[in-house]
Order: structure tokens, then sequence, then C-alpha cells
């Protein structure tokens, strides 16, 4: 059998192969099974930020005729906080209990306000890590990329200075810049980079005129945007990256290593093929080893990223030249 062990974000893995923030993660029976089929870590379903926040503004605009209720509203926003965090805080604690893999909390946040307390508490719970799924809508064109991006750094520097557990960020692609962005993120207190999260799709109905949710699962097709992103940014960044959507099987999983990945995220794969598709991968992993004669996953991590490959502009190419040229045209 083939050492698939490996380090991310300063956690010690028995897989690269991490179950990422989804529904089946919120769930301790679920949790187990995941363990049991070889993950090497388990990233817990996110509490958002917004959630607290639109509970509390509808809690407010539904009473705000009863004269009473406003002198109430500090106890109801604890409340509302205490609840949330309380249950977050549960499913903590009895995952930890429940299994001997890294448990990874996950915060998704859009701003570095009051939140912030929750990652002491997050900590205290017994988490191993705690990963922060941050996007910052780049449809608000009443701020600056200056200030849309600053966002992500001060939620940094807010929870590395609240927790000493690792903090890894989850990230977007919508960037100008986005290989700056990667490696400006990277020189921070954070110790993990995920690339990239992945978001609502609206969709119209044109029957009933409503906007509906598409794509709701990743597909393999998904999968060369994040890895011509970890060949790319696996050369400089300084703490590790982990690979995110598209990774439906154990070719995937090994294409996103060769690029530099130190861990691979799955969630929609579990979703379509069931948990065991976990064990499935780390079967195709362990083969491939075998057939490349390598021991361990540190000896082909990164031979395919952007610098070790014979022509590094083809992770760069962004336009099509021979396929649909007007010479092919017939």
């Amino acid at each position: 059998m083939k050492n698939l062990t490996c380090e991310f974000a300063g956690l010690k893995l028995k897989s690269p192969i991490i179950a990422g923030s989804c529904g089946l993660t919120s769930s301790v029976e679920h949790i187990k099974e995941i363990e049991k089929n070889g993950a090497g870590a388990v990233v817990l379903k996110s509490i958002f930020e917004e959630e607290i926040t639109n509970e509390y503004d509808k809690l407010l605009s539904e009473n705000t005729k009863d004269e009473g209720y406003n002198v109430n509203m500090d106890y109801f926003d604890f409340k509302i906080k205490q609840d949330n965090i309380n249950n977050y805080l549960t499913l903590i604690n009895e995952a930890k209990n429940a299994v001997s893999i890294p448990v990874i909390a996950s915060i998704n946040c859009v701003s570095s306000h009051e939140w912030t307390y929750f990652a002491k508490k997050i900590e205290d719970a017994g988490a191993d890590a705690l990963e922060l799924n941050v996007f910052i809508a780049p449809t608000d064109s009443s701020k600056s990329s200056e200030e849309k991006e600053k966002i992500y750094f001060d939620i940094i520097d807010e929870i590395t200075s609240k927790v000493n557990i690792p903090v890894i960020i989850k990230m977007s692609y919508y960037f100008t810049d986005l290989s700056g962005m990667i490696n400006k993120l990277s020189k921070t207190k954070i110790k993990g980079l995920v690339l990239f999260n992945r978001f609502f799709s609206p969709d119209i109905d044109i029957d009933n005129n409503k906007v509906i949710p598409v794509n709701i699962f990743s597909t393999p097709a998904e999968l060369p945007t994040s890895l011509r992103w970890i060949a790319i940014a696996s050369e400089n960044a300084e703490c590790d990256l982990a690979a995110s959507t598209g990774v439906h099987n154990g070719e995937a999983a090994v294409k996103q290593i060769l690029a530099g990945a130190n861990a691979v995220q799955i969630a929609s794969a579990m979703y379509k093929t069931g948990i065991n598709v976990i064990k499935e991968i780390n079967s195709f992993i362990e083969k491939y080893m075998e057939d490349k004669n390598y021991d361990n996953l540190a000896q082909f991590r990164g031979l395919m990223s952007y610098k070790k490959i014979s022509n590094p502009a083809l992770y760069e190419r962004m336009q099509f030249m021979r396929y649909f040229g007007a010479k092919d045209v017939t």
C-alpha cells in the first residue's frame, strides 16, 4: 500500500482528499462515514455571517410596531447569535468526539465585522482549523477593487489575532490580478488557500418569471479553472494550496496534485456518487503511484506546475488558435 499521508495548512492528513463544506458535513453520522471511507479531513458545513444578520433584521422589521419590543432587541440580537453559535459549537464538539481526522470549521463571510468573535469560540470548541469562505461580490460599483480586496486582509487580520489554530482562506477567482492576489494572501498569517469557492448560479424560469438556481453540483468540466491556477500559484505561494471544484474521480485528484495541490476538496462527487467515492479516489491515486513507482505524494506533487513544464505558456493561454481558427472551418 502506498503512502497517501500529507500535510495541509499545518494539519497531518492520512489522505489528500478533504470532504469540503456541504450539507453532508453537517451530520455527525455522515462525518463518521466520511472518515471510514478514507478522507484526510472534513470541513463542516459553513455557518453564514448573513444568516445571523438576516434573522436579526427580520425580527426587527416584524416587530417595529411593538413599543416594548425594541427595548428588548439587544436580548434578541444576542439570543439569535447564541442559538446559531451554540448549534455550531455542538456540531464541532460532537464531530471531534466521533472521528480522529482533523475537523475544520467553516465561516462563510463577507465582512470583518463583529462576527469575528465566533472564531475564538470555534477554537475553544475543539476545531482543528478554521476555513473562511470569503466572497466579496464584484457587483458593487460603489467600491473600488482595492476596497474590495482590502476586506480579505481585514478579515485575516481580525481572525488571526483571535485564534491560534490554522486559518484557511477559500477564495474566488474574481480578481483583476488573480495571481497577485493569491501571492499577497499567501504572505499573510494564513496557513492555506483553497482555489476556488463555488457560487449560486442563477437561471430564469420563463414560464413563471422566476429566478431559479441552476448547476447546483459541479461537473468534471469545471476542473480546468482551478487546475490552471493551482499550477500557476504553486510555484510562488507561501502557504499550502488545496484545489476545489470539478474533482469527481481519482484522475482529477492526481491532476491537481501534479499541478501542485497539497490537498483536494470534494463535495459534489459525494452527492452524485456517494461518500464511498473517497475510497475510490484514494484507490486510484494508489494505483497511479504503483504504476509510476512513486512511494509518496511528494514525489509527484508539482511535477506539472507552471515552471516545471517545457511550455509554461500553456497555462496562460486564454484563446484557441488551432481548433477554432478560420483555416479549420469547412
